[in-house]
């Protein structure tokens, strides 16, 4: 809702879009049109993808494991009305652990990345010294995903990172329109 702020009025508002860094489509895939399937059955819609055969890691916020990003937020990162910033999984996790003890709700995987990103800009404003007002989306609670934070805590989860090679191979995939 805060959006239209900053298209109509101008507003100086920063947004902000995070995703894990197994699955970067904001932060280096590439805006094309390409299938929202696996199978390339669906409409070519226009959006920032890795392409449609991508295969991510099996990191434990698997809401956020498909291969392209909404229509409507590809857009806005496309036209410059926010970015996009990429999360390791220990960062996210270790950020959803320190908003469960002081919040006392424990968030999903998939919020544990907008976390995240809350904690680098508050942090980023409070070594510049500088006010900020940060407002950011918790999606949902982390209830039925108690096993994934029991593998941070005991050290199973591991960071994965796509690298530059597999971005390109997966691209080639995209139709060519």
């Amino acid at each position: 809702p805060f959006m239209r702020h900053k298209i109509k009025d101008g507003k100086n508002t920063e947004f902000i879009a995070a995703e894990p860094e197994s699955c970067p489509k904001l932060t280096r895939g590439k805006f094309e049109y390409d299938f929202g399937d696996e199978a390339g059955y669906t409409p070519l819609l226009p959006m920032y993808t890795l392409g449609h055969d991508f295969k991510p890691a099996n990191i434990h916020a698997g809401g956020l494991r498909y291969h392209g990003a909404g229509m409507i937020i590809s857009q806005l990162i496309k036209d410059g009305y926010m970015h996009g910033v990429d999360i390791p999984q220990s960062e996210s996790f270790e950020a959803g652990m320190l908003f469960a003890r002081t919040e006392g709700i424990i968030p999903a995987p998939e919020s544990c990345h907008a976390i995240a990103a809350t904690i680098r800009e508050a942090i980023k404003a409070k070594e510049a010294g500088e006010e900020k007002v940060i407002l950011f989306c918790l999606s949902g609670h982390g209830l039925i995903d108690m096993p994934s934070y029991e593998s941070y805590i005991n050290g199973d989860l591991h960071d994965y990172a796509v690298s530059d090679d597999e971005i390109k191979k997966f691209l080639a995939t995209v139709p060519e329109v």
